[in-house]
């Protein structure tokens, strides 16, 4: 259902992407056992959550702020690799559901990348 109130920085496909990566992990991390409860799947899944969030909580303010918050979106997806790596080797997702992690992670850096590039172009 969509709702009758939009956000600017909903609009951004970045934004869009991120929040999509940050379902898939949730789904991903329930198969995790128990004990990573509060360890490795809650990790995981803040910094998967947090691409998205910096995105929305920096887009209101200064050019300077919002690039700021990019900066901390690329460091969440950095923080995921890790944690999706650290998932293979402990055999919690497959050699597959790393590779995928890792494409989409490739490409939401690259994305971030480029608004960030945009937005410190436009104030030169």
């Amino acid at each position: 259902m969509k709702s009758n109130y939009h956000f600017k920085f909903e609009g951004l496909q970045v934004y869009q992407k991120a929040m999509d990566f940050g379902e898939v992990i949730n789904t991903l991390v329930m198969k995790f056992p128990n004990h990573e409860l509060y360890a490795l799947s809650s990790q995981f899944r803040r910094a998967a959550d947090s691409i998205a969030l910096n995105i929305s909580e920096g887009y209101p303010g200064s050019d300077a702020q919002f690039i700021k918050h990019i900066n901390y979106s690329i460091y969440n997806c950095n923080e995921c690799v890790s944690c999706s790596t650290k998932a293979k080797r402990r055999n919690y997702i497959s050699q597959k559901e790393d590779e995928e992690n890792r494409m989409y992670l490739s490409e939401l850096t690259k994305m971030l990348s480029s608004l960030r590039k945009k937005i410190q172009e436009r104030n030169q």
